[in-house]
Formats: structure tokens, sequence, C-alpha cells
């Protein structure tokens, strides 16, 4: 039962990581295509992440994120192959929870010079989004404690993305993003 819990799960989470992966890939594509124009770009995302960030901390809200595109008639039956297809349908619906965040990873992916840039950090943020998933397929009862007790924190971590992006967002505006870079080599100095 476990086995078949767990193949079903990982079934469902290569289904949406393609969705994911190949928009990283698209985005790619097409920021290299527009790569003259980098600087204007980086504003104009640096503006959208803002936009995402505030909100994300309540400032207003954006009604088409939350919209809800279901796929009622996808039938995934009980298997591996079936849990795949609800993935990959489960991609296309789940913005409202995703949205912004998978808008400011697109963005950076666009960002990138290559496409195996860009997939990698699509395949990085859906590997993100599996650790859940796979935590709950192996332990639902637990979960679902942890999160009846988390779940009242959940505005604050909003808050706290939404703060993010907005920090984020600005340093892209103003052409100082490579800050996070420059601090995180500072880090890596440490490590070794």
């Amino acid at each position: 039962m476990l086995r078949k819990l767990m193949l079903n799960s990982i079934g469902f989470i290569l289904g949406f990581s393609v969705v994911f992966v190949t928009l990283g890939a698209i985005a790619t594509e097409a920021g290299q295509l527009l790569a003259r124009y980098k600087s204007l770009l980086a504003q104009v995302a640096g503006v959208v992440i803002i936009l995402f960030g505030l909100h994300l901390t309540g400032v207003f809200k954006i009604k088409a994120l939350y919209t809800d595109a279901r796929l009622h008639s996808v039938k995934g039956g009980s298997t591996a192959g079936g849990a795949f297809l609800i993935g990959f349908a489960f991609a296309f619906g789940w913005t409202p929870c995703v949205g912004p965040i998978l808008a400011v990873i697109l963005t950076l992916s666009a960002a990138q010079d290559s496409v195996t840039k860009g997939i990698f950090l699509l395949a990085v943020y859906s590997m993100g989004l599996a650790v859940p998933f796979l935590l709950t397929s192996l332990g639902v009862g637990r979960f679902l404690k942890f999160y009846s007790r988390f779940r009242s924190h959940m505005h604050a971590v909003e808050v706290g993305s939404g703060v993010l992006l907005i920090l984020l967002g600005a340093l892209l505006v103003f052409g100082r993003f490579t800050i996070i870079s420059n601090y995180l080599s500072f880090l890596n100095r440490f490590a070794l």
C-alpha cells in the first residue's frame, strides 16, 4: 500500500514538474531573444515582482491570481501514470497558490544566459514543491496535525514572502541584483 502511494505521489510530482520545467525552458529561450533589452526588462520585471510582493503582503489583491482553472474531466485512476496526468493538469490550475512565486522564478529564468540554467531553476522549484507532497504521502496523519497548528502562521509566511519579493524587485529595478550573488559568494568562502 505504501509503495503504491509513493509511486502515485512520484507520478503526480513528475506531472507538475514537467509543466514547470518546460515553462522555465520557454522563459529562458524567450529571455535570450530579448537579451538586448535586458536592463529595461530587468526594471519591468522588478516592478512586476514588487507588485506580486505587495499582493502577498496584502497591500492590495490581484484578483486574477485567485481564478481557478480546474480540469475536472481528467481521470487519474489509481496508477502512477494517472497520477502523472493529474499532476500535469494540477500545475495548470494551481496559480492561486504559486502564481507570484512561480512568476518570480520564471522571470529569473528568463534572465538566464542558457536554457539549462532556466531548466535548473524550475527543476529546483519543482523539487521544493515536491517535498511537502512526498512528506504528506508518507505521513498524512502527522502532516494534518502539523498543518492544523501551522495554519495560523500562514499569513505571516505570506507577508514575509511578500516583503522578500519587494526587496528582490527593488534590487532588479535599481540594477543592484548582483548584491545577492556577491553576498552568496562571500558566504561560500566561509563554507570552504
